[in-house]
């Protein structure tokens, strides 16, 4: 089967998206629980789920085939974990904002964190709903301290396979806090997300297993993710993409292509998703 990319057509590659000072006082024996999140909640947490497949002829974007591999995936990998499955198809921008500030404004202080998988086109920092595209900030800032505040202190982690530009990686060879007092923290912080690709580059999806990035991150959680630390097990998902993918394509200069994750954390502590 073949790959192919979260993007546009690649015949329209240049086509632009349309509009629409302190003191360091650390603790010479600091307890350790005051570097790990605290997942002793009655649940750990909702994973909304948006699978954009289907596009409006005027975006210039194609059938996202696989993905609904990815939702599978996603869907039986978080549940085994715990999480409150949310699972939305073919969202308009509108429709996006719309369920994530719902969702936001939800009572999440039973929840030890929340999870936002979205899997759509892409182009650079922006998103697709199935009518247009949006900024992704403006989606993640719904939850930021400021804006929901039952998940203040608690990960949110957001997980984004789409394009974030038309750029091709051809490869190289290579040799072989204390919780006892109230404190402020900033508005970003406890944020961790992974993208698909790096900036700039696109995001290969095959057309029947699934997109690289999600098939390899739900393998990597079934297998690490009642041991090891978030950051561990991203790091793994980043070798697996990076070392046992490569595209198989027809179209010229598309085949042969590799692609490396990027993961952004602004987590405060170690998390591990089992109590």
């Amino acid at each position: 089967m073949s790959d192919c990319v979260d993007a546009r057509q690649v015949k329209e590659k240049e086509s632009s998206c349309f509009t629409d000072a302190g003191v360091d006082q650390t603790d010479a024996k600091p307890r350790s629980d005051v570097f790990q999140y605290n997942m002793n909640y009655p649940i750990i947490g909702q994973c909304v789920i948006i699978n954009n497949k289907n596009f409006d002829r005027r975006t210039g974007m194609g059938v996202r085939n696989g993905t609904d591999q990815d939702a599978k995936n996603v869907i039986e990998t978080f549940s085994k974990l715990g999480f409150k499955i949310k699972i939305s198809k073919d969202q308009t921008v509108s429709q996006m904002g719309d369920l994530l500030t719902k969702v936001s404004r939800e009572d999440h202080s039973h929840s030890a964190m929340f999870v936002c998988v979205l899997l759509s086109h892409g182009e650079d920092e922006m998103i697709f709903g199935t009518d247009d595209c949006i900024k992704m900030k403006e989606l993640f800032a719904l939850f930021k301290g400021d804006c929901c505040r039952s998940l203040v202190g608690k990960p949110k982690l957001f997980f984004i396979q789409a394009c974030r530009g038309s750029e091709l990686d051809a490869g190289i060879e290579a040799d072989s806090v204390s919780e006892q007092e109230t404190q402020r923290i900033p508005v970003e912080a406890d944020f961790l997300y992974a993208y698909s690709t790096a900036p700039g580059y696109y995001s290969w999806r095959n057309v029947a297993n699934g997109s690289w990035f999600i098939s390899s991150l739900c393998e990597m959680l079934s297998k690490y993710g009642k041991q090891l630390e978030i950051m561990q097990i991203m790091t793994r998902v980043n070798h697996k993409v990076a070392l046992d993918f490569q595209s198989s394509s027809n179209l010229p200069g598309f085949d042969g292509m590799k692609q490396i994750p990027c993961i952004v954390s602004m987590l405060t502590k170690d998390l591990y998703f089992s109590k």
